[in-house]
């Protein structure tokens, strides 16, 4: 499993939802909350059965809730079930994403649907459904996972992609200032590109170098250097920071 640097021991006995944590920085920050103590719920479509089966087995609490983001039947049941189980939801990270490379003119209306449900729509219901409970106890931690390409511009991904990155943003803002009086905090953090899985296995060597030229820092980020920053903004060292938006981007602007 990753290792990650220490923080603080109030996530020890948090209940902490992440959608889709069943790969990539999802998965990488749900593992890394488990392991710090959380009760940790792993949302995604396909389910997280194997690596929730691994940190249960190592003395953690983690839980599979397959969910389609996307459906609000789906996604009130699975809000639902968490509240039932634990009677709390301390952390909602909000993750979940799709990707589309595509110029304007071959994006179908469906693709456009597709990609803005995934990305947007789904913080809506999972926020939705959420904040009732965080409201009630007058404390709660939610993340939203924007892009660089949300705050400024994408080099390759679609305008549908783009649109509801930058849509992520002003959600964040307006939650935030809608739930302060509740001592909610509501954050997004923006990444660039990112070592996970799926960029290692689709970047071409050449594309990579490109890239990392690119790149002030000059290099491409670890998912470990993405998951800290969503670690801070989940634990009390952010307690002051709501409606922030975070760049973590290697100086690309």
């Amino acid at each position: 499993m990753t290792k990650f640097h220490e923080f603080p021991q109030d996530f020890k006995g948090k209940v902490a939802i992440i959608t889709g944590a069943s790969s990539g920085i999802g998965q990488a920050v749900a593992e890394a909350i488990a392991n710090y103590g959380a009760h940790t719920i792993f949302i995604s479509r396909s389910g997280a059965e194997a690596i929730t089966s691994q940190l249960n087995a190592a003395g953690k609490s983690a839980l599979s809730l397959p969910c389609d983001v996307t459906d609000e039947t789906q996604v009130k049941q699975a809000i639902a079930s968490v509240f039932e189980r634990y009677g709390r939801i301390d952390i909602l990270i909000n993750n979940a994403a799709i990707n589309q490379i595509a110029k304007i003119e071959d994006i179908s209306l469906e693709d456009w649907n597709r990609v803005i449900a995934t990305n947007l729509t789904s913080l809506f219901l999972c926020c939705k459904y959420a904040v009732p409970i965080m409201k009630q106890q007058r404390s709660g931690n939610i993340i939203n996972v924007s892009s660089i390409a949300g705050h400024f511009r994408s080099k390759i991904s679609g305008i549908h992609y783009v649109a509801s990155k930058a849509g992520v943003v002003g959600f964040t803002r307006q939650l935030a200032y809608e739930l302060a009086p509740f001592q909610i905090n509501v954050n997004a953090i923006c990444p660039s590109q990112t070592y996970t899985p799926m960029l290692a296995a689709t970047l071409p060597p050449e594309a990579e170098q490109k890239l990392i030229d690119s790149i002030p820092l000059g290099r491409i980020a670890s998912m470990e250097e993405q998951v800290n920053v969503i670690l801070f903004l989940a634990s009390h060292l952010s307690s002051y920071m709501t409606g922030a938006i975070v760049d973590v981007n290697g100086g690309q602007f």
